[in-house]
């Protein structure tokens, strides 16, 4: 389950395992072979009950006014986020409702949006949700069963190849009434198969009667979420409007929620170019990922100094997942792990840390980082027993302590991490001629390419070029537009890219299409690396079918040692902290939710708009509107 770079981008329970659940909320008309509930947790601990009026982390007074302009990078052509073709806008999300939503201070717990009940098997062979009869579109049709039938079935058929994967064990759906749809599952061990239904987003059937479904367009499409486009020019900017009369603005779940009027995309053509913007008053909010850009950038800021822009870190409880170098393991030179991780000692974090991101980040170790899913010390005896079955196909780093990156001193001085890999690729038949390194058979030299969107990353790529060519290694960067760069990673095109592997607080079904073995081949999956790996397999089908807490966890465990021991990518680092800038005249709750930046849950503040109105500092003015 996941969240994305905009999207900083949710399952189910054991509710029928449960004696007594005291926060669901159990019809007397519920079936004594099935569980009842107003929403549903992946291990049954549902934080708020039937009657909860809205989510602890919102300000269900808060306002509705104003707008927020954010930035996004590279460009836009298609407002259909579900298919292939094309690059989508941002916030695209923001029109559609789902049938439960997410809780922003619960690890894995959602709620019924479009659903007001959810009916469980007890043998976890089905669920039914009854949709809320007040639910409709935006141009005032009724939403029915027919459209979430309608849904999965045009998402399976001709979405993306990602829904494919991440449905692929939902085996079926029936329309039972009007308000009352079916899901039928082919794996009934596969704990968040009723959750990640629950996230499916809703199209409407009647719409598409007269559209075609597969074409990328610009043509804003019928929703029935909180907001609607208002405006779009492609490839420039996007702009949605909070419908007034929406339908469910009303729930628990939506109260404190939504609050501005007019939220606006910008698009700019690199980070630079934005941050620049920003300073310049051209947008309103900045989450910065870029830790020299943090540190420096904003120094002689005027707009800081004088109080209209507030510079903050907020701390939070987020999985780091993974972001790293990717080697794509289709091409020959990668497909031994001993040159992978060669390849990989000649990167110095420590270095990188001190000299260009002034020590702002910490170097990733696992696939699920900041999180107790992180494999530590040696395998446990339940994690020796899922990997012993794979022991002559693994290497036997998996069975040893759990692999972390070297450490340098951060002087730049590696010179024993180049010799380790000097013995690894002369291992893996790879030698040094006239200062090159080529395959000992055949002459051909090891040469690749990083692959990027951006150039952030090239002040980074650089000095690890540098060292790569102190082994006899050519290699090169490319930076492709962001058209170009969809096509080719989605065409597994590449030598080496970046990628960042969100990791939600209940991993599950998205790992599939991370790792499996069947995705390697599947164009646009998110197996970049082209694993094919029975091992890894193993873990991912013995996750999907984890009874427990215990059993999920051993799972991961197992799963990330194998990941790690394979060298599939070269780790980078993270942060613990949002990194934000905004325009001074927003409020946020005083609780914030534990997993989620939440700025669905801010307002505009229009005394604080009339103070950034007034010349010169106006740091007095605004602390007087925030005592109001």
């Amino acid at each position: 389950m996941l969240g994305g770079m905009h999207r900083i981008r949710s399952l189910f329970g054991v509710l029928c395992l449960l004696a007594a659940f005291p926060s669901a909320s159990i019809s007397a008309e519920c079936p004594d072979y099935a569980t009842c509930s107003h929403g549903l947790s992946i291990w049954g601990d549902l934080k708020y009950p039937k009657d909860f009026d809205h989510f602890d982390y919102t300000n269900p007074a808060a306002p509705n006014g104003g707008r927020i302009r954010y930035a996004e990078t590279g460009t836009f052509d298609s407002l259909n986020k579900f298919i292939l073709k094309g690059v989508d806008a941002a916030g695209l999300d923001l029109i559609y409702d789902t049938l439960l939503t997410s809780s922003y201070d619960e690890p894995f717990s959602e709620y019924g949006l479009l659903a007001e009940t959810v009916t469980l098997a007890k043998d976890r062979s089905w669920v039914i949700f009854d949709l809320r009869k007040q639910a409709k579109w935006h141009d005032g049709t009724p939403i029915t069963a027919e459209d979430v039938a309608f849904t999965f079935h045009t998402l399976m058929e001709k979405g993306h190849p990602y829904y494919r994967a991440y449905y692929a064990e939902i085996s079926g759906v029936e329309v039972l009434g009007k308000h009352r749809v079916k899901f039928t599952f082919a794996n009934k061990d596969n704990r968040e198969l009723p959750l990640i239904i629950g996230q499916l987003p809703i199209l409407p059937k009647h719409y598409y009667d007269t559209q075609d479904f597969e074409v990328s367009t610009l043509n804003p499409p019928l929703g029935s979420g909180p907001y609607r486009i208002d405006g779009v020019e492609a490839g420039k900017w996007l702009q949605y409007r909070r419908v007034e009369d929406y339908w469910g603005k009303d729930l628990p779940v939506n109260r404190g929620r939504n609050n501005i009027d007019i939220l606006r995309y910008d698009y700019y053509r690199d980070a630079a170019v934005a941050v620049e913007a920003f300073k310049a008053g051209e947008y309103d909010f900045r989450l910065e990922n870029m830790s020299k850009i943090w540190a420096t950038a904003y120094n002689d800021f005027p707009a800081l100094a004088q109080g209209r822009v507030k510079k903050e870190r907020l701390r939070h409880e987020l999985p780091s997942g993974m972001q790293g170098y990717v080697f794509n393991t289709r091409r020959p030179m990668f497909a031994d792990r001993r040159v992978r991780k060669a390849i990989a000692l000649a990167f110095d974090f420590e270095w990188s840390n001190r000299n260009l991101f002034y020590d702002e980040y910490q170097r990733t170790t696992s696939f699920f980082a900041n999180s107790d899913f992180a494999a530590s010390g040696t395998p446990s005896p339940a994690e020796r027993a899922l990997l012993e079955p794979f022991r002559d196909q693994l290497p036997e780093a998996v069975f040893a302590e759990a692999y972390t990156p070297p450490v340098t001193d951060g002087s730049g001085n590696i010179r024993t991490l180049l010799l380790e890999a000097d013995h690894l690729l002369k291992e893996a038949g790879w030698v040094v001629r006239d200062g090159v390194r080529v395959n000992a058979a055949t002459g051909e030299p090891l040469t690749f390419e990083f692959l990027f969107i951006s150039p952030a990353f090239e002040r980074v790529t650089g000095p690890y070029i540098r060292n790569l060519k102190r082994l006899g290694i050519n290699a090169r960067m490319r930076v492709v537009d962001s058209s170009q760069y969809a096509r080719r990673v989605e065409d597994f095109d590449y030598d080496i890219i970046i990628n960042v592997y969100g990791q939600s607080l209940s991993p599950g079904n998205e790992q599939v299409d991370y790792w499996h073995s069947a995705k390697a081949d599947v164009k646009g999956s998110r197996n970049l690396a082209g694993i094919r790996n029975p091992a890894v397999d193993a873990m991912i089908e013995a996750l999907l079918k984890a009874k427990s807490r215990e059993k999920q966890l051993t799972a991961l465990h197992a799963l990330d040692r194998i990941l790690l021991a394979e060298h599939y990518l070269i780790p980078h680092f993270h942060s613990r902290y949002f990194r934000i800038l905004y325009r001074n005249a927003y409020d946020r709750p005083q609780t914030p939710p534990k997993y989620n930046l939440g700025l669905d849950l801010w307002w505009a503040n229009p005394e604080k708009e009339a103070c950034l109105q007034q010349p010169g500092d106006v740091h007095a003015c605004l602390e007087k509107a925030e005592s109001h």
